[in-house]
């Protein structure tokens, strides 16, 4: 699994399997697209507008969870730092 940030374009992407051919995209909202792999399964999916639907923290941590273990860890996702860096705004949130 890849968690890929493009803060140009303000899209995330995150990839759950090696690309094996095409992939087919379907749009699920305005904000994600998922891409279905010819079996059937789920390639990766797509956010659109990720500093939104990413930044689910205050600090800008991605919160990782491992439900079967009990165990949570933080990891530096660093949005707001590229964001900064390459001139991008934030959405206000209400």
């Amino acid at each position: 699994m890849k968690l890929t940030y493009d803060p140009g374009h303000n899209i995330a992407y995150l990839r759950l399997h090696e690309k094996k051919g095409q992939v087919d995209t379907i749009r699920v909202s305005d904000e994600m697209n998922v891409d279905i792999a010819p079996d059937g399964t789920v390639y990766g999916i797509e956010l659109l507008n990720a500093n939104a639907q990413l930044e689910a923290e205050k600090d800008g941590n991605l919160i990782v969870v491992n439900e079967s273990l009990g165990q949570r860890q933080k990891r530096p996702l660093g949005l707001r730092e590229k964001m900064a860096r390459y001139g991008g705004k934030r959405k206000s949130q209400a």
